[in-house]
């Protein structure tokens, strides 16, 4: 009798594989559906074995952003800060945009993860780096908000779906009384995938604010900005 092959061994339990384990399975059926029974289902495990891992479902929410955010590229080196932060930035988008769930989770979290402490520590650096004073970094981050990460609220981010089957034109009516949002509705780049409304291009469009916001926090340090002369009067941009 031919012996049967034994089968391989299973890799042990380790917090990383938990939390590998937990953003594949929230990449596939969401983070609403994530649970720490339906976890252990997925590595084949007793709940409780979860827990010498990661203490509780918010434990394991913090460590999964660790985890995405362990994804964005290190900060490039050279004397070009407005591209080395353009690149961090977009790489934080591209990391983002692979596990959808990301930003909600991020957003929901009660203070930033060392991770995300870290990344913003670094982001902070680049723009000191740069020659920017820390009165302009400060009110370059608060410009920046969510996009230092790679997301960002858009103004018609509460508008529902479109409808495929719907005419492109706004109706006649409605175009009369807002003539000014129907010629930029009927003039923007459709993409069917957008986050705003009828659809722009996400990418184009955040590329677009993050190289006007870089190229306006540049023109300030050059000016020599301070919060104090734009409190006093002298303006923000000469």
């Amino acid at each position: 009798m031919t012996p049967r092959p034994e089968a391989a061994p299973r890799a042990p339990l380790s917090r990383d594989r938990v939390l590998s384990a937990a953003v594949e399975l929230a990449d596939g059926i969401g983070i609403e559906a994530l649970s720490m029974r339906r976890l252990a289902q997925e590595l084949g495990v007793v709940p409780m074995a979860l827990y010498k891992h990661v203490a509780n479902k918010e434990q394991l929410l913090d460590g999964m952003v660790e985890a995405v955010v362990s994804e964005i590229d290190p900060p490039a080196r050279g004397s070009d800060w407005q591209g080395a932060v353009r690149r961090r930035i977009l790489s934080a988008r591209a990391a983002l945009l692979g596990h959808p769930w990301a930003a909600q989770v991020i957003r929901s979290r009660s203070g930033p993860t060392p991770a995300v402490l870290a990344y913003l520590d670094s982001v902070i650096g680049m723009l000191r780096a740069g020659g920017l004073s820390v009165d302009l970094t400060h009110h370059a981050m608060h410009a920046l908000g969510g996009r230092v990460l790679g997301f960002t609220q858009e103004v018609f981010d509460a508008a529902p779906d479109p409808d495929p089957a719907a005419p492109a034109a706004m109706p006649a009516e409605a175009a009369a009384a807002y003539p000014h949002v129907a010629e930029l509705a009927m003039a923007a780049a459709h993409d069917g995938d957008s986050v705003v409304g009828g659809g722009c291009d996400d990418q184009f469009e955040f590329e677009f604010a993050l190289d006007l916001l870089l190229d306006g926090f540049e023109r300030l340090r050059r000016q020599g900005w301070s919060s104090g002369a734009r409190r006093a009067g002298d303006g923000l941009i000469a």
